[in-house]
């Protein structure tokens, strides 16, 4: 016959064990995707759960006295998986401002299309990174790396282990916020740079031929040269995503030491 029972510490575990995976699944890349049913992603975030209570580390179970402390530990794993699904989450953006950039220079920036993803008025060119970068990821595996990194929170932030440290989570985001801007600009860069150049040579050919209108040829050219180097911009979408993912680690390590 088989055993159904278990006491209510396992249970209490695996509560606080799912509260930490499905705030991370409802926020990460891939699995917080606005075409996924809820209903999938709670049912994703009890077989992920119970994985990780099953062949996890060992069970600490956390001390209580009242419902208080019992609503402060749920707030403190919710805070866990939030803070790491975040971090995972923003690396991802950085094609969007890379997108925006480009499109600015080329003369797309009026043009915006609707992201079903995030129900957000997105870029063109933000839009064909973003989906490119994400299909790389998706087929390198980055969603494995994701449940893992999650799965060895429970070693390095135990339920009711988390300490915060303002220090560290302030110098992570800033040094995150620095690399944004830096990756955004090396991807932008040939685009940019072409457009840079092209401004140069349409000043240049105002001055020696002032009859012609500069305004309506150089709208034309700039977005011709644009769409050229755009093209060049697609071939370069792996070593994109190897920015991306180097990034994004250097980000949850570092938003885990702060919570430990």
């Amino acid at each position: 016959m088989v055993n159904l029972s278990f006491s209510m510490l396992e249970l209490e575990y695996f509560l606080l064990v799912f509260m930490r995976v499905a705030t991370f699944i409802f926020v990460a890349p891939f699995f917080s995707t606005r075409g996924v049913p809820n209903n999938v992603k709670i049912g994703l975030s009890v077989f992920v759960a119970y994985i990780m209570y099953y062949f996890g580390p060992e069970h600490i179970y956390p001390e209580y006295n009242t419902i208080l402390g019992f609503c402060t530990i749920v707030l403190k794993e919710v805070s866990v998986g939030l803070l790491i699904g975040l971090a995972a989450q923003m690396c991802t953006s950085i094609v969007l401002f890379a997108g925006r950039i480009i499109d600015m220079e080329v003369g797309l920036s009026m043009a915006n299309v609707f992201d079903p993803t995030t129900n957000e008025q997105s870029s063109i060119t933000g839009a064909l990174l973003q989906y490119g970068v994400m299909l790389i990821l998706y087929t390198t595996g980055l969603h494995r790396y994701l449940l893992k990194a999650l799965m060895e929170t429970f070693v390095l932030i135990p339920i009711d282990g988390i300490h915060i440290n303002t220090d560290r989570l302030l110098t992570a985001l800033i040094t995150f916020l620095s690399n944004y801007i830096i990756i955004g600009f090396r991807i932008c860069l040939p685009v940019f740079a072409s457009i840079t150049l092209m401004n140069i040579v349409l000043g240049l050919l105002a001055k020696l031929a002032p009859q012609m209108n500069m305004f309506s040829v150089g709208i034309q050219l700039k977005l011709l040269a644009g769409l050229s180097v755009i093209m060049v911009v697609v071939t370069l979408l792996p070593d994109i995503c190897n920015f991306i993912t180097n990034q994004m680690q250097k980000m949850m390590v570092s938003i885990v030491e702060g919570l430990m």
